[in-house]
């Protein structure tokens, strides 16, 4: 319940999204419930009943109500009035009487509904009072975003449907064999991995038995692994789209793939795989360690998939223009058909996650794609930032086409790494990385000579390779390796620059800018500038 100071601000403000001003003076203006509507569809806002809007500048007046009580009692009336409107959603603190400067007003706080009570609607007609909020006015709905409403009101999953008109012919077998093969690999002793391809899809949820006892395709199971040409017969409108290009807001792409393009499958899971490597191609990744190897899956490779996830589980595929995906020099964006199910700032926080393909959802969290599945846009929103020092944002449209778009920004100066290496997580396993010395971030722990030439920077040769009496060369390269890791051992040295332990301790006796700090073994190397 908003307070009498809260009140005042927003009259002082004037009308905007969430903010709807009506005098009363002749009684109730038939607009009343256009608003209520709207702000009930979208994203909740208050109407105030005794303030009038200047029509020249916006400005808004409070003229007070001449018989409040009357008017307060006359308002639930009719709110509970089906010819009026569909459904009362407001609870008894929701409308309130304020007096603010000496005259008394009504005010109408609308929450936005849940979607299982979508479409609120003006009269007695989905189709013709539906409306939705759009900057300071109210706009009647589409029967697109009527239809999406409508959809997303059903209990069930709308990607859980059954479709019987169709067999397992749809289904792309290559796209069904990649997938077992990462989900063997991600649950080696899984139960399923013994299972024909038609009871796995069944598990999954991609099939299902019909009335006729036989193996058709559910929704989710169409678009994960069906042929494009098979997925268009259900849903027209279907189209997946990814652009790289150069410069922001650059018509012309540079890289581009389609799901009409005939020569790849078209469905959700080869898409998925394609472009999260398309996306993850160019990031900078940290130096750290697990045991023996360089770990090269960093946090932001993961918030990437979580994106991904997020746009192809929550797209409505019915809905027009399809699902965008675009990378350029500012950062990422993920735009998919359909409005959120909860209000975004719910999903952000993590306390409500309502995703509009729950199956689509289960069957990439079984391959560990994207997952935080559920808590996805909570996770994007905490930790981005801390990467890249520059907020996300997300919006749904405006327009009459129902859309949500993502925007994950970078900078010219890549991603903190420093800020990154502290988000790693490894499940609480011991000695994988070790406390940096030069502050409190992790750096990785020192690896064997085994090991020591794969990473990246290093010479391709070793010991062919002589830079015996090089002298600054040999001090260049020394000073390069150490550079990139601190932790590296004498022995490792001689097998990186091909040359004795000799030569190496006497150059390094030579060079007063490097100091050895901590014991003799596992202790890291300093560059004194």
């Amino acid at each position: 319940m908003k307070t009498k100071e809260e009140i005042l601000q927003l009259i002082h403000q004037g009308e905007g999204l969430k903010v709807e001003a009506k005098s009363a003076k002749g009684g109730f203006p038939d607009s009343l419930w256009e608003s209520y509507s709207a702000f009930a569809n979208t994203d909740g806002g208050i109407i105030l009943l005794g303030v009038a809007e200047n029509k020249k500048d916006g400005t808004l007046t409070v003229e007070g109500l001449k018989d409040p009580q009357k008017t307060k009692k006359d308002f639930w009336n009719m709110v509970n009035n089906r010819q009026k409107v569909c459904l009362n959603i407001l609870a008894d603190s929701q409308v309130h009487l304020e007096d603010i400067e000496d005259k008394t007003i009504l005010v109408v706080e609308v929450p936005r509904v849940e979607r299982l009570l979508r479409p609120i609607y003006k009269g007695m007609d989905p189709r013709t009072g539906t409306y939705r909020r759009n900057g300071d006015g109210d706009f009647l709905c589409t029967m697109e975003e009527v239809g999406s409403m409508l959809r997303d009101a059903m209990n069930s999953s709308v990607d859980s449907e059954i479709i019987e008109e169709m067999g397992q012919d749809v289904f792309c077998q290559e796209t069904v064999k990649s997938y077992r093969q990462i989900f063997r690999d991600t649950h080696p002793t899984h139960l399923w991995n013994h299972s024909e391809d038609s009871q796995f899809l069944r598990y999954l949820g991609a099939a299902t038995l019909g009335k006729d006892r036989m193996f058709h395709p559910t929704v989710a199971g169409l678009l994960m692994f069906g042929w494009e040409y098979e997925i268009t017969r259900k849903f027209p409108n279907y189209f997946l789209d990814y652009q790289e290009r150069k410069q922001f807001m650059d018509s012309r792409w540079t890289d581009r793939i389609t799901s009409q393009s005939g020569d790849w499958s078209g469905n959700l899971f080869d898409f998925a795989m394609k472009v999260t490597n398309k996306l993850q191609a160019d990031l900078k990744v940290p130096f750290v360690m697990r045991g023996n190897f360089r770990v090269d899956d960093t946090p932001v490779h993961k918030l990437l998939r979580e994106a991904v996830t997020n746009t192809l589980t929550n797209a409505d595929y019915y809905g027009r223009r399809g699902v965008v995906i675009v990378k350029d020099e500012h950062g990422f964006a993920f735009h998919n058909p359909g409005n959120m199910r909860v209000a975004p700032e719910d999903a952000i926080q993590g306390s409500i996650s309502d995703p509009r393909g729950s199956t689509l959802l289960k069957i990439f969290s079984f391959i560990k794609f994207g997952e935080r599945a559920g808590s996805g846009l909570f996770s994007i929103f905490q930790l981005w930032p801390k990467i890249y020092h520059l907020e996300p944002t997300i919006a749904e449209s405006s327009e009459s086409v129902p859309r949500t778009s993502l925007f994950l920004p970078t900078s010219s100066e890549g991603p903190d790494l420093r800020q990154m290496v502290k988000l790693y997580d490894f499940e609480q396993e011991e000695s994988i990385v070790r406390e940096d010395p030069f502050g409190d971030v992790p750096l990785p722990s020192p690896f064997e000579k085994r090991w020591l030439t794969g990473y990246p920077g290093a010479p391709k040769t070793t010991a062919k390779k002589s830079l015996r009496g090089m002298g600054d060369d040999l001090a260049k390269e020394i000073k390069r390796i150490l550079s990139e890791n601190p932790y590296c051992s004498i022995d490792a040295l001689v097998e990186l620059c091909g040359v004795s332990k000799s030569t190496i301790t006497r150059q390094i006796k030579a060079m007063p800018e490097l100091v050895h700090r901590g014991p003799k073994k596992g202790g890291y190397w300093e560059i004194c500038r």
